[in-house]
């Protein structure tokens, strides 16, 4: 019987909760093969449970806002693929999680020549049972300067694929009866992991690889293997300042500067960093057994997640960023780094750090909802009554919205960090988000419409509580 004509199926279960045991199983999967990943888990776990101690007003507002209970969920990682195809069949992998590509990020203009999306689930409910997403790029090929060098890359490429049988089975079978019973979740789930595994042998030569290297090492680290192996994963933090500091007291080699915004009162957007890549044995096709290359690709980061900005947020945001590294001459270097840091707290003053200024400029999004007060006067709120002044006289309450991705510019930034040898400047190609989703198999969502429907949902929940 073709997938075609396969009745729906019968007791199917949640996308997210595929989602949840795919997480957990990459991570198990993770700490193995790369153990220091554990050792960091174990260090932000220390500090998250530090700083709830010390700080129970926000550890109430977490847990009011039900982000404590995913505190210590895996939270995200990153594969880089090769193709259109690959593309698109990853598309439909994670779409058998309840995983959508929401946004277009290029990665080019900040010398890394890939352009990405960031697969997650979105609606608050789905991320409350798994927060992981998954930030995937897509080589852009024409950016390989070399035409010989970027045919043969093309032609490796054309000769893999990167899917077991099982899974490919799997995915057809999830869309053609709408979803996967419980056995067949755990198989989809064994299965789809082999993408994401490490491999030691490389299908390439070590002068091949030397050649793909020499254009960008991430162009190497996407051509020279069987398949788009995990290059890291990301436990979430509350004190993201108090990891980096600590991870060299735990012998773990921190990156030298945390990406992103600076340290705030109220944090925004999203602060990465992480420890430096894995410089690893592998094998070239022309190597003898008990010869060994060396690749490094694979690293643990960190992330710390603020208030999702509005388009004139972001917009003020990336002015500053752009403002701060300027006046450095680029990314900071362990010559300037203390500087960057005294540069980007002082550009940054201008942008406000109390949530009630923020929302009143509309920069950020928030949920909204009836207080008790606003409750108890149901019925008897002025009709024309703004929300400023609804939440000035105390009938409704904002919470901020979590940012749930990327920022290209930090993206890059940990790529550059963590690939070894000299960063190069920004590719002289525009950003092709036409090209991007054509690959994809459909258009990307819009991370700002999102946030948008989210918080007017809650506005309009709130206000009918008021009778409005």
């Amino acid at each position: 019987m073709s997938v075609s004509t396969i009745a729906p199926a019968q007791h199917t279960i949640s996308p997210d909760l595929i989602r949840a045991r795919f997480s957990q199983a990459m991570s198990d999967m993770y700490q193995q093969e790369v153990p220091l990943y554990g050792d960091l888990i174990n260090l932000v776990a220390e500090v998250n449970a530090d700083f709830l101690e010390k700080h129970p007003d926000e550890a109430a507002a977490l847990a009011h806002s039900q982000e404590l209970p995913r505190l210590n969920l895996e939270r995200h990682g990153a594969i880089r693929v090769g193709t259109a195809e690959e593309l698109a069949t990853i598309r439909r992998l994670f779409a058998v999680m309840g995983m959508h590509p929401v946004a277009y990020y290029d990665l080019a203009p900040a010398g890394v020549p890939v352009h990405s999306t960031a697969f997650r689930a979105i609606t608050a409910e789905a991320m409350g049972v798994s927060p992981f997403r998954v930030f995937c790029s897509l080589l852009r090929l024409e950016l390989i300067e070399n035409t010989e060098l970027r045919e043969r890359a093309a032609a490796i490429l054309a000769q893999r694929c990167i899917f077991t049988d099982e899974a490919l089975r799997l995915i057809a079978l999830s869309e053609a009866q709408g979803g996967l019973n419980d056995a067949d979740a755990n198989r989809f789930v064994e299965a789809a992991l082999e993408t994401f595994r490490w491999h030691h042998e490389a299908t390439v030569s070590a002068a091949e690889y030397q050649a793909l290297a020499d254009q960008h090492r991430l162009i190497a680290d996407v051509v020279a293997f069987k398949g788009p192996h995990i290059n890291h994963l990301t436990p979430r933090t509350l004190d993201i300042d108090t990891v980096q500091r600590l991870m060299p007291e735990r012998g773990i080699d921190a990156k030298l500067s945390v990406e992103g915004p600076p340290q705030r009162q109220c944090a925004v957007l999203l602060r990465q960093t992480s420890f430096k890549a894995l410089n690893e044995d592998i094998r070239f096709t022309d190597q003898q057994a008990g010869e060994a290359g060396k690749h490094t690709a694979r690293f643990g980061e960190i992330e710390q997640r603020g208030v999702a900005l509005t388009a004139k947020g972001r917009a003020l945001y990336d002015q500053l960023l752009d403002e701060a590294r300027e006046k450095i001459g680029g990314a900071p270097t362990p010559a300037n780094v203390d500087t960057y840091y005294q540069e980007l707290a002082r550009i940054f003053s201008v942008f406000p750090d109390a949530h009630a200024d923020m929302h009143a400029q509309g920069l950020a999004f928030y949920h909204y909802r009836a207080t008790e007060q606003g409750k108890a006067a149901a019925g008897s709120v002025a009709a024309d009554a703004s929300v400023e002044t609804l939440l000035a006289q105390g009938l409704l309450a904002i919470e901020p919205i979590t940012y749930e991705d990327f920022l290209p510019v930090s993206a890059a930034g940990i790529f550059q960090s963590n690939l070894g040898g000299v960063e190069r400047g920004g590719y002289a190609s525009m950003s092709n988000q036409q090209l991007f989703e054509r690959d994809l198999g459909q258009a990307v969502l819009s991370e700002i419409a999102l946030y948008e429907q989210d918080s007017l949902a809650s506005l309009q929940a709130a206000l009918q509580q008021l009778g409005r």
